[in-house]
């Protein structure tokens, strides 16, 4: 199954495009870019996270709703990343002693489906 995807690396560099064998136990998948005809291999521990996306265009204004409820998704989870950024959702999958673990966005409106969410590039995490 392709997947739309937006990596997002530690070090501020953005790659979009698709993947077809991301798989939350490796070390590194691959990507499609869509800015040129290039498969790219990544590295999972350089990463911030895996966003997982409807579209590539997304919406930069837009500011997710940290106030929604959703059930079925998991416990509600506070994360802030060391690049500043804040993302609130759902998890069923974080503990402290994993390298990443899933989120879904607290918004149903968001752009993101769902994200890897790679530990080393996180500040904090809080259920909230």
């Amino acid at each position: 199954m392709q997947h739309h995807i937006v990596a997002r690396f530690q070090d501020g560099t953005v790659v979009k495009g698709t993947s077809s064998d991301f798989v939350p136990s490796r070390d590194r998948f691959h990507v499609h870019r869509i800015d040129r005809d290039e498969v790219e291999a990544v590295v999972v521990e350089d990463l911030k996270g895996v966003f997982f996306v409807n579209s590539f265009e997304g919406n930069p204004d837009a500011r997710g709703r940290a106030d929604v409820e959703r059930f079925g998704l998991g416990k509600k989870i506070k994360v802030d990343f060391k690049d500043g950024e804040t993302m609130v959702g759902y998890t069923s999958g974080y503990s402290p002693d994993r390298r990443a673990f899933f989120v879904f966005p607290a918004d149903p409106a968001s752009n993101n489906d769902r994200v890897y969410v790679v530990a080393s590039a996180t500040a904090d995490v809080a259920f909230v």
